[in-house]
């Protein structure tokens, strides 16, 4: 019997994106969940967020998260998982921009469904944190709780420029430091452990760049959840992203990840590839038999 034939073209490989973004959030959002309301609530713990014992905890959850997410949805899509990386891939190497949309849309998609069943599984921990806190929903004061699904500016910006600079930042890391690990001319990560690898850079960034902006560097991971959280109460808290020091916060963790995304993809190339190229460089003979890596060739990026 033949598979179906959407199966076979594009829309597997948004299906594959959709699952692979979802799988992100459930293990991430699901790490800050266990943070911010379960924990502390369950008898296993006294305090929520106990600084940085907790964001440990939660920067692992969302590594693990990315490596288990690019082993699932790699050998369709190319496991992009992240509108910037699709973008820095179109405009680096080669991905079809008929494409890009489409990714983007599964990608977004696949993080709301996560979410949803984030709330849906935490549902009880949220509104029991919620009653113990006098916190209500939409105010200024549950942005604890809207934590649990999307970001946030810390409190000592006044302006969405700090932000906006640290999303730059890190998504340049993110999309610089992938393009290293998959990268044929370089030393690229053999043996499928690049997911790992990939897992490993989500960990750092989040250890050393996330607390200014709560470290989305993925737009799809802040806007599917962030239209989730709007739909269960979070009102302006959610969209437009209002939260008194810095207001209409929505688009940062958008517009940040792409600029970061476009940066840290040309200065790689700049600085490595195009170097490694110019001296006779040779791409890796396994990485290339085999169609570049997990993370490029099945969606069309090598």
């Amino acid at each position: 019997m033949k598979p179906a034939g959407w199966r076979q073209g594009t829309l597997g490989e948004l299906a594959a994106e959709a699952l692979g973004t979802a799988i992100i959030i459930l293990f991430g959002c699901g790490s800050v969940a266990m943070t911010v309301a379960a924990l502390n609530q369950s008898d296993r713990g006294k305090e929520a967020f106990a600084a940085s014992g907790d964001w440990l905890l939660l920067t692992t959850g969302w590594g693990i998260g990315v490596a288990l997410a690019i082993w699932v949805a790699g050998g369709v899509s190319g496991a992009h998982l992240n509108p910037a990386v699709t973008l820095a891939h179109a405009l680096r190497r080669g991905f079809p921009w008929s494409k890009v949309p489409a990714y983007w849309g599964a990608q977004v998609l696949g993080a709301f469904v996560g979410a949803a069943l984030i709330y849906l599984n935490y549902h009880d921990a949220i509104s029991s944190l919620e009653h113990a806190q006098k916190i209500t929903r939409g105010t200024p004061d549950s942005v604890a709780t809207f934590s649990i699904v999307a970001t946030f500016p810390a409190p000592y910006f006044s302006s969405p420029v700090g932000p906006l600079i640290d999303q730059i930042i890190g998504t340049g890391l993110l999309v610089l430091v992938i393009f290293a690990v998959i990268d044929a001319f370089n030393a690229p990560v053999k043996a499928n452990l690049a997911p790992l690898a990939v897992g490993l850079i989500v960990v750092g960034i989040g250890v050393s760049f996330g607390a200014n902006a709560g470290y989305a560097i993925n737009p799809a991971r802040d806007r599917g959840p962030r239209l989730l959280a709007w739909i269960a109460g979070w009102k302006s808290v959610a969209i437009p992203g209002d939260y008194g020091n810095v207001d209409f916060y929505m688009w940062v963790p958008i517009v940040g990840p792409m600029i970061g995304g476009v940066l840290g993809a040309y200065l790689y190339d700049f600085s490595v590839r195009d170097v490694l190229i110019a001296r006779g460089a040779e791409p890796d003979p396994e990485i290339a038999e085999a169609g570049e890596t997990a993370l490029d060739e099945p969606g069309g990026a090598a």
